[in-house]
């Protein structure tokens, strides 16, 4: 059977530096799929879906709810021509209703141990409209290396720069954070993968750079260390989302490679001065990821968080606005106090506002995440900070050996030039 995945389009924040990593969730589903299915993966970020190519059956992949709108329209478009449409991924999973209405069977849940019996009731054309398998968490002891080989390598790149390759070590988060999915969609167990079984996936990975995309690795701290442990005679280096804040983790997490941590920054506490210092001391950089238009946020609150930002030299900042995402305690909130403004999910792009914000306009807080992003690299363009992070790591590469300029990262000099162009063009 063959059997084509598809990872619909989606737009990146407006004011980021547009770049592609391999997705995730594409490469974990096509490792479940029963070994006689021939899979062919498309990326529609990066390449064109052919509707005429005969295949006998379509999945779509959705992570992020502003791609549904394009999932739906790829999989009319497949059903018209009477073939089937299976639906599976996270953004599936939030607006599962509404995408059943555009496709012959939606999958809902992990996928290991899940597949045999959907492609067997799909050759004995028996397929269900919805296998809910939401609660029903497969081991996770059962979970194996994804299949990357589905990628085309070539296309994962910035300016010839080998992008990291994601890979997860857990699942669930026991946190439940209040703009936050994953309680709905992972648990609130923290589920983690043995650790020699994380560390032999990611030690097949014919990358050296690396992004583990676990909601958080601060949950267990033995395992946390031993999966560090463990990753040291890597000699990868990696970003991730938070590490816990003791100086023996963040230790071994150096050790290991940690490169730059995604780290969420509330508010202008010593707390968070104090935290960002500490990974700094360790040699990891911090992407602070700044979520604004929190019932708190006034005007006056975003320009001093911002003052901070700068203040506690920040090596990144992604900066947001509060969305309501289905399922999240934040839509549950709003959608009570009747402050959801709009179900266009094309919208729920994380950078437009969507709700009615307490302290202020729409509008106006709106006006405030541009002016963020604006202020925040008003001195150096958040393409030159990038640099500095992939310099970094080239460093790094080098001194460890595991440097491949010719499939793996500008050479030197053109390094060099590019960083330059950088600059020049920040002015």
């Amino acid at each position: 059977m063959k059997f084509l995945l598809i990872y619909p389009k989606w737009p990146k924040l407006r004011k980021q530096t547009e770049f592609h990593l391999p997705p995730h969730g594409p490469v974990v589903f096509a490792a479940a799929l029963p070994a006689d299915i021939e899979v062919d993966f498309i990326d529609e970020n990066l390449e064109s879906i052919d509707f005429t190519e005969p295949v006998d059956a379509v999945g779509i992949s959705m992570m992020l709810s502003v791609q549904v709108k394009r999932g739906w329209e790829i999989a009319d478009a497949y059903r018209r021509r009477g073939i089937p449409v299976i639906f599976g991924g996270i953004a599936t999973m939030l607006h599962a209703e509404e995408t059943a209405a555009h496709a012959d069977s939606v999958f809902l849940g992990e996928a290991e141990g899940r597949m045999e019996r959907v492609f067997s009731d799909l050759r004995q054309g028996r397929l269900q409209k919805v296998y809910d398998y939401l609660e029903d968490r497969p081991p996770i002891e059962t979970v194996g290396p994804a299949r990357r080989e589905i990628l085309k390598r070539e296309l994962y790149n910035y300016r010839g720069i080998q992008m990291v390759d994601p890979v997860h070590a857990s699942r669930g988060c026991r946190f439940n954070c209040y703009p936050c999915c994953v309680a709905y969609l992972g648990g609130r167990r923290f589920r983690p993968r043995p650790v020699e079984t994380a560390v032999a996936e990611m030690a097949g990975i014919d990358n050296h750079r690396l992004f583990l995309v676990d909601n958080s690795l601060a949950q267990d701290t033995e395992w946390e260390k031993a999966l560090f442990t463990e990753m040291i005679p890597l000699k990868k280096n990696w970003c991730s989302h938070p590490i816990e804040d003791k100086p023996e983790v963040l230790d071994l997490a150096a050790r290991a490679g940690a490169w730059y941590v995604y780290q969420a920054v509330f508010d202008t506490s010593d707390l968070i001065r104090e935290r960002i210092r500490r990974y700094h001391d360790h040699g990891i950089a911090v992407e602070g990821t700044i979520l604004l238009g929190l019932d708190h946020h006034t005007e006056d609150g975003i320009r001093r968080l911002v003052d901070f930002l700068l203040e506690i030299e920040l090596d990144l900042a992604e900066f947001t606005v509060l969305t309501p995402f289905p399922h999240s305690k934040a839509w549950t909130d709003l959608a009570g106090q009747d402050r959801i403004l709009t179900d266009d999910w094309e919208r729920y792009t994380a950078d437009q506002v969507v709700f009615q914000p307490r302290q202020m306009s729409a509008e106006r807080l709106q006006e405030l995440h541009d002016w963020a992003w604006d202020s925040f690299y008003a001195d150096e363009s958040q393409e030159v900070k990038m640099f500095r992070l992939m310099e970094k790591v080239v460093r790094r590469e080098k001194e460890a050996g595991t440097y491949r300029p010719r499939n793996r990262a500008l050479s030197g000099r053109a390094f060099g030039r590019e960083l330059a162009g950088a600059k020049q063009a920040d002015g």
